[in-house]
């Protein structure tokens, strides 16, 4: 469906996104609410992130009783996140025990996930993965 020309050089990342284009608008802010893939629960309001690329080690997806022992080994890689710089603008998230200096981000009410990550270090920058959520 997208146009195999290459996208013109752009100075913004976020509306040059891979299968992005319809979530990330001109200034780089998620067009869509954010969604638990799970229970649709809604995570983040349209226009409360922005699109941002990072390499970051995810766990793999898992259910609450799966998670709760967590010497399982695996993880996805992912690229693609909406970064959220006031913890205060979510709309329903929960967050694990500090894994290191690490907290994950699951869904607060079915508790899925990890859908994100979160630095202990850096108190303003919460990663979610698109990959990981749902958009409407």
């Amino acid at each position: 469906m997208e146009p195999a020309a290459a996208p013109p050089p752009s100075p913004s990342p976020a509306p040059s996104a891979p299968g992005s284009g319809e979530l990330v608008c001109a200034q780089g802010r998620n067009l869509k609410a954010v969604l638990c893939q799970r229970c649709s629960s809604r995570v983040l309001l349209p226009g409360a992130a922005t699109f941002a690329r990072r390499e970051l080690l995810l766990p793999a997806m898992r259910k609450k009783a799966v998670a709760a022992g967590s010497g399982g080994s695996g993880g996805d890689v992912v690229r693609e996140h909406w970064l959220v710089r006031d913890m205060f603008s979510f709309e329903n998230v929960g967050f694990t025990r500090d894994v290191g200096n690490v907290k994950f981000l699951v869904c607060a009410d079915c508790e899925a996930g990890p859908i994100g990550w979160h630095c202990l270090d850096d108190k303003e920058s919460f990663y979610v993965a698109l990959e990981r959520v749902a958009h409407e």
